[in-house]
């Protein structure tokens, strides 16, 4: 049986005889502003250093709204790759990864291909977003894919596909609430772990410079202060928040140039309309979530004029 994979123009390749039809790249790859040491261990990550060696699959972990597909798609840049997203969600099954059937005009069965098969087999680079979004079932479908097998079976259409040589991935994820726990046999395969923090004051202005280089500097810095003060307070506002406050304000300000508004009343406007009411008072929206978490000294009892906390023979242990 023939396992290798045939192009031809019309997107489409044929893999044991089935005719698979293939995903869109993303076409607009984004620059990684700031310190590029995340993107040097994402590259180290996919490179192989010796025949015999396999390419690892990161997880690249953070706050929404900080820069985890960004980076990759700046990988993907750096490599002179195509690169293939694939939204991941509660609601993502096996075929949906791999191959899904779609009835065509002629009543015929159509095999399309996901982004991240089309990115198997023509050696590209797909990024699982949110990866922990998704369920075990459909975890399981990939374990094959990402270990030493590289490769997957699709049951819907009956064949089994062997991963490119130059095929990579990663997966990010979020850290939130509403996300699943990733099983422990996929973690020890998406390895390593990349965490993403929140950028420095000059780095978080050189990306709102890199993005809205018509806003002007008084903007930039208003956006950039406010930004830097959540971070202090622990307050996961991001770049993703400082982009859409600056740009309602922008807007705003040029609506009508023949009235102009007070710069410090439309921040507040985009404070109140972008992030609600709360954003307005960070020390206060701090404060109140840490009550909310219980963050709170407990009330000293008897035992602790006597003993440290961490004693064995605490009275409280």
């Amino acid at each position: 049986m023939d396992n290798r994979a045939q192009t031809s123009p019309a997107r489409t390749i044929s893999v044991q005889g089935i005719t698979l039809h293939l995903a869109q790249p993303i076409t607009t790859l984004q620059e990684w502003i700031g310190s590029r040491e995340p993107l040097q261990q994402l590259l180290a990550c996919w490179l192989k250093v010796d025949p015999r060696d396999l390419p690892l699959s990161p997880r690249i972990t953070g706050p929404p709204g900080i820069g985890k597909t960004t980076l990759a798609m700046s990988g993907a840049k750096e490599r002179k790759q195509d690169l293939y997203v694939f939204q991941c969600t509660a609601d993502t099954r096996p075929e949906d990864l791999l191959i899904t059937p779609v009835l065509a005009e002629s009543g015929s069965i159509a095999y399309h291909a996901s982004p991240l098969v089309t990115a198997v087999l023509t050696g590209s680079i797909c990024v699982l977003d949110e990866g922990n979004r998704m369920n075990e079932k459909s975890w399981a479908s990939l374990a094959s894919l990402l270990d030493h097998r590289r490769c997957v079976e699709s049951i819907i259409a009956g064949i089994l596909i062997e991963a490119h040589e130059d095929f990579r991935c990663c997966v990010t994820m979020n850290e939130d609430a509403s996300t699943y726990e990733v099983p422990d046999y996929m973690l020890s395969r998406l390895q390593p772990t990349l965490g993403l923090g929140f950028p420095s004051r000059q780095d978080e202005m050189a990306i709102l410079r890199y993005h809205l280089p018509f806003a002007k500097e008084d903007i930039l810095s208003i956006a950039v202060g406010f930004l830097q003060d959540a971070h202090q307070l622990n307050l996961e506002y991001s770049i993703r928040d400082g982009l859409h406050l600056i740009q309602y304000a922008v807007k705003r300000l040029a609506q009508d140039s023949s009235h102009p508004v007070a710069l410090d009343r439309m921040w507040q406007e985009a404070l109140l309309k972008v992030l609600g009411a709360e954003s307005l008072d960070l020390e206060e929206q701090s404060k109140r979530r840490k009550r909310a978490m219980g963050d709170q000294a407990l009330p000293k009892g008897f035992g602790d004029f006597f003993f440290e906390e961490d004693d064995p023979l605490h009275p409280g242990r």
